[in-house]
């Protein structure tokens, strides 16, 4: 080892977490979490992210707030018959029984925002009933022209009236294990995560902290893991362009919704297409410790 840091950020394993937000039966991604265009089908990317190094997997249900509940059930245990990672499900999730439901469904942990919100001791419940490291806190965060950020829900349409560092703080000391971090601001427009507000809430809780929205190219997780602190990164777009441009998207998605995007191939110009492969090799040069084939021949050798 160079030095005691190089050592640290070896010893800190950092997550890599692909998103995928889903509508119905499928794929979609927007920017600032609007303007939903359909990527496929979700079960053919989570495959190919898993099998191609992703530590965990998100799998947001993006209209539930529309509906008052979780319509995954069936794309959880398609999943989780042919991926073998921790996989998180949020979106709906207002009851315990809606928790249960999920987990039985196949999924390892449950991500909660708008019922958090609304009654904070729903966290504490939770977090007893199915153990603290099965409870995400998912904040939607957006910033004021004071500079402070507030936490929003139904994608960011909702104002809550919390400040997010505050918030951040009062999940954890409820029990919460994990907080899923996403920036509205940068959310799928690739100009990178918003590193301040991720440092703020990763020094002000002594959970582990995910960072969301933004990511443009590799060099935007190594700034926010160094930067902001983040204990892991979820993202989507980059992931999601890069399968489009390599692989067959499979189904008929003509009555589905917005399928321009499908049928142009257009990338988005501000985000550089990247695999897990190349990403994880990418925080690796840069001295970051993640799941990877050099990662674990080093820690072998150590």
């Amino acid at each position: 080892m160079a030095d005691g840091q190089s050592f640290k950020q070896i010893m800190k394993n950092i997550r890599i977490i692909p998103r995928l937000d889903i509508k119905g039966p499928n794929l979609v991604k927007g920017i600032h979490l609007e303007g939903l265009r359909v990527l496929g089908k979700p079960e053919q990317y989570a495959k190919y992210y898993y099998e191609t190094g992703a530590d965990e997997l998100i799998y947001m249900d993006i209209v539930a707030s529309l509906y008052g509940r979780n319509s995954l059930l069936n794309i959880i245990e398609k999943t989780a018959r042919e991926i073998f990672i921790p996989l998180t499900v949020g979106g709906g999730l207002r009851t315990i029984a809606d928790i249960n439901n999920v987990l039985r469904a196949g999924a390892d942990k449950v991500a909660i925002n708008t019922a958090a919100i609304r009654n904070p001791a729903f966290i504490k419940e939770a977090a007893n009933r199915f153990g603290s490291s099965t409870i995400l806190i998912s904040i939607e965060a957006i910033k004021q022209s004071d500079g402070l950020y507030y936490a929003f829900t139904d994608n960011g349409r909702e104002y809550t009236g919390k400040e997010v560092v505050a918030w951040a703080k009062e999940a954890a000391s409820f029990g919460a294990g994990e907080i899923l971090l996403t920036c509205v601001d940068n959310e799928g427009a690739g100009f990178g995560y918003d590193s301040n507000l991720v440092r703020q809430v990763s020094e002000a809780v002594n959970i582990p902290v995910i960072a969301c929205g933004g990511a443009g190219k590799p060099e935007d997780l190594a700034k926010v893991i160094g930067e902001g602190k983040a204990d892991a990164v979820c993202l989507s777009s980059m992931l999601h362009y890069d399968y489009i441009e390599h692989h067959k998207v499979e189904g008929d998605f003509s009555a589905e919704g917005n399928i321009e995007f499908l049928k142009s191939r257009e990338i988005f110009k501000k985000i550089k297409s990247t695999d897990l492969k190349t990403i994880k090799t990418f925080l690796f040069d840069a001295g970051i410790c993640c799941r990877h084939e050099l990662s674990a021949n080093l820690m072998r050798a150590i």
